[in-house]
């Protein structure tokens, strides 16, 4: 199972062109990290890291400036909060916090 997921991800890759792949709110792409997990972990952690991009990777983030660091930080869907290195750079070039 694991080496069919890895060989899924690498269709992807080779056959979806990078423009029409989506834009992810992630420092690491979610095939990367899904990817990387499963060659790493196993099956089973590659199907979990792929629930966790599936839940949170999409609106309903919301973005803001931490009063105490200074730094960028973001809401995901879930409430969970991540910090400003996992934030894909891209993609704070394109937004601005209040």
């Amino acid at each position: 199972m694991k080496l069919l997921l890895l060989s899924c991800i690498r269709m992807y890759w080779k056959w979806v062109p990078v423009p029409q792949r989506g834009s992810c709110l992630f420092s690491t792409t979610c095939s990367h990290y899904i990817y990387e997990q499963t060659n790493d972990l196993g099956f089973l952690a590659g199907l979990k890291a792929f629930g966790f991009r599936y839940r949170n990777c999409r609106e309903g983030y919301s973005l803001f400036k931490n009063p105490v660091t200074g730094k960028t930080q973001m809401v995901l869907r879930t409430n969970q909060i991540i910090g400003e290195d996992e934030i894909s750079p891209s993609f704070l070039s394109k937004k601005s916090c209040a």
